[in-house]
């Protein structure tokens, strides 16, 4: 039971904690603001008057130690320090959301209420929860990246004064840290605390590895401050003679980062030579920042020898967040690499607290503009998000992490794009439009293929038809979020109106049956073809996967309701609702083997590359588990007769989404045109997909191979009974 002296004393610490919030506020607050910082404080005192932390401490203290960490740290409004005070108010205590409004108006009310939901998000679960969870925080963005910043701000000290709680929610809340919130502090520009929260992260999850770094650090610490000295003497009266005002800083890399050197390496620590970077911050004014930055490097580079591949140059083409700097990479004393960060300090700022700072500098519009690009991506990525969670997460982490990479447009104009982006993701980056029609793209004035990768200072054009439209491979070519996202955005469109043609021709066939197109007879066809819902249905037919062989096979079974279900009692197992519940991929929808008709994992065999449609086995490999051949297969014979034992039978139940290639070879007489019917006839037939074509003549005779994409055994039947049909062809085969 605490003292009247205890309370007192606490009281004490409360008020000495809020002038120190209000001292740390670098920003010149107005009378508004502190009154709405006063009114915050009072109302998260009062609400949290009787909670206590896991530690035993007054609640408040965790309230004002966001805060601060959101003043101080990085640098945000009187409205973010308000929000930040407030921000579990509604979550944990009596006050509503009306309240917040009432008394702070929208915007304050706004934020609270994104944090409100982010804090009701589920607490104990698996990856793939975390990562719907990661997805709903996103939404809960609004519009205001306030939110994301104080949640990292909170998150931060959380991580702080983790020590107070059970061990299985530490090695929990730090791979949580690490997972989702180290990277989102990334790239909003947030590198500092990126930087603590992975090295908190690590103190949880690996304890024995991080102390063991941090105790050699502690013990190379003052052979390290003695090499910074070295190293700064060097260059120190060069420029004091160039008349610089400027300071030195030297500082560790941190643990993760040498954690992560040490594994990829595959080193330890000793062997890690670049453990540091020295950074020299000058005075300057807006006018002459980046002159003075190249004139501190001719100076730097005077004195040691650069590394020319290690340059990086983000003063005349800043990052996304606002990053400006001059990183070169230098041999030091004793031979060693030492990189050198060069930055004024108005860009040093904008390093240490990134989106806000930022802002600081901008005016108007200007202002608006880094949040607004950002905040679009976002959603962008969010609202086309139909993949799983997981996925999710896992594609847009790779665009907060990305390095970035600058190219140009053929106008001169420069972006930024993720590393490894490719011609197609800078097609969407331009405008959805341009990428949803991009036919080709020249690179530095080249024809180049729609995958291949795109290096800095690239000029890329992209080659744009009416007629072109994002088919299922540019899913392959694309590596940003909101390409991807538009890409599959439009083939869901298209599978939607592929599946308005395959309902009219199946309520034809039907018809011509003697039966009406109704709810009852599709939903016996969809539990007939094994599938999920009526769309998958229509799709199949429109694409030519459920042909009119089976559509009649259909129609003789549901014409006859009780040969009907002895026939599907006998000819098939249910499938299990669960399986339909799975998220499974669409390699896994294509195959069943044995009686129990399974869906297990398998390769397609090389030797006769079967497609869907053939008739299949499958055969137990050794190392490589289930492969699967065709029964008229070459090897098919030998394998039969001497492993019968390990032959299982398999069959084909769903093939519309994948693609598969095959190759067709073509004889004949040659003549004058037939180049030209040939690949006339694979355009005009539907999807199918031309990816090689190879003609030889010889003695008036002529030999083509021709490699083509189909979805199954149907479309490819369709497409070599046309090709047979040409004049002067003698023999199509399948190879």
């Amino acid at each position: 039971m605490m003292t009247e002296a205890d309370i007192e004393k606490e009281n004490k610490e409360i008020a000495k904690q809020y002038k120190e919030l209000l001292r740390i506020s670098y920003q010149s607050l107005s009378n508004d603001d502190k009154k709405l910082i006063r009114n915050a404080f009072d109302i998260a005192v009062d609400a949290h008057k009787d909670q206590r932390r896991k530690s035993g401490e007054a609640y408040i203290f965790h309230p004002i130690a966001v805060a601060k960490i959101v003043a101080s740290e990085i640098g945000l409004d009187a409205v973010s320090i308000a929000s930040a005070l407030l921000h579990d108010v509604v979550e944990d205590t009596s006050y509503t959301l009306d309240d917040m409004e009432r008394m702070f108006g929208e915007t304050v009310a706004r934020i609270v209420d994104g944090l409100t939901k982010i804090a009701h998000l589920k607490k104990d679960m698996n990856i793939s929860q975390q990562a719907e969870n990661f997805r709903k925080m996103l939404l809960t963005l609004n519009d205001d990246v306030r939110v994301i910043i104080i949640k990292i701000a909170d998150r931060y000290h959380n991580m702080l004064t983790l020590d107070a709680m059970p061990e299985h929610k530490q090695v929990k809340m730090a791979s949580e840290t690490l997972y989702i919130y180290a990277p989102l502090a990334h790239r909003i520009g947030l590198y500092n605390i990126k930087t603590e929260l992975e090295d908190l992260s690590l103190k949880y999850t690996e304890p024995d590895v991080y102390h063991d770094i941090y105790e050699k650090i502690a013990d190379t610490k003052e052979a390290n401050e003695k090499y910074i000295e070295d190293f700064s003497n060097v260059i120190r009266d060069s420029l004091d003679k160039e008349g610089l005002n400027y300071i030195i800083k030297g500082r560790m890399k941190s643990i993760f980062s040498i954690r992560k050197k040490m594994k990829v390496q595959n080193v330890p620590f000793e062997e890690i030579y670049d453990k540091f970077a020295i950074r020299v911050i000058y005075k300057s004014d807006q006018r002459n920042e980046k002159f003075l930055a190249w004139k501190i490097y001719s100076v730097v580079t005077d004195h040691f020898t650069p590394n020319p591949v290690r340059l990086r140059d983000w003063i005349s083409s800043p990052k996304s967040t606002g990053y400006e700097a001059l990183h070169i990479t230098v041999m030091g004393p004793k031979k060693r690499w030492v990189e050198v960060q060069i930055r004024s300090e108005r860009m040093h700022e904008i390093a240490e607290k990134g989106y806000a700072a930022h802002f600081k500098y901008k005016h108007g519009e200007q202002k608006e503009k880094g949040i607004e690009g950002w905040l679009n991506r976002l959603q962008e990525a969010l609202e086309n998000s139909n993949t799983n969670a997981v996925d999710f997460v896992e594609e847009f982490k790779l665009n907060l992490y990305s390095k970035e990479i600058f190219v140009f447009t053929p106008n001169g104009e420069l972006k930024s794009l993720p590393k490894g982006a490719t011609p197609l993701d800078f097609a969407f980056n331009i405008h959805t439009e341009v990428g949803m029609h991009t036919r080709g793209a020249k690179v530095n004035g080249k024809l180049v293929p729609l995958n291949t990768p795109l290096n800095s200072g690239d000029q890329v054009e992209i080659i744009t038809s009416d007629s072109s439209k994002p088919n299922q491979s540019w899913l392959d070519y694309a590596t940003t979020a909101r390409a991807r996202a538009k890409i599959k955005s439009s083939l869901r469109e298209e599978k939607k109106d592929v599946a308005l043609e395959g309902k009219e021709i199946l309520r034809r066939k039907l018809k011509s049956q003697k039966i009406t197109l109704n709810e009852d007879v599709i939903n016996k066809m969809v539990v007939y073809f094994k599938l999920k819902t009526s769309l998958d249905l229509f799709f199949r037919v429109g694409n030519g996967t459920i042909d009119n062989q089976q559509i009649k096979d259909f129609t003789s079974t549901y014409s006859n309701a009780f040969i009907s279900f002895f026939k599907n009692k006998i000819k098939r197992t249910p499938v299990p609702d669960d399986i339909h519940k799975e998220e499974i991929t669409s390699k896994y929808d294509i195959l069943v083997f044995g009686k129990e008709e399974e869906k297990l994992e398998y390769k397609l065999s090389q030797c006769c590359n079967p497609i869907p449609g053939d008739d299949v086995f499958g055969f137990i490999s050794v190392n490589e588990g289930i492969k699967v051949h065709k029964k008229n297969c070459p090897n098919a014979i030998a394998l039969q007769s001497n492993y019968a034992y390990r032959i299982i039978s398999a069959k084909w139940i769903d093939s519309s989404q994948e693609e598969f290639t095959v190759d067709i070879k073509l004889t004949g007489i040659d003549n004058l045109g037939l180049v030209n019917e040939i690949t006339q006839i694979i355009s005009d037939n539907m999807h199918v997909n031309m990816r090689n074509l190879n003609f030889s003549t010889d003695g008036g005779t002529f030999t083509g191979k021709i490699t083509v994409v189909v979805k199954n055994n149907t479309i490819l039947k369709k497409l070599t009974d046309n090709l047979k049909r040409v004049g002067g062809i003698d023999k199509v085969t399948r190879i």
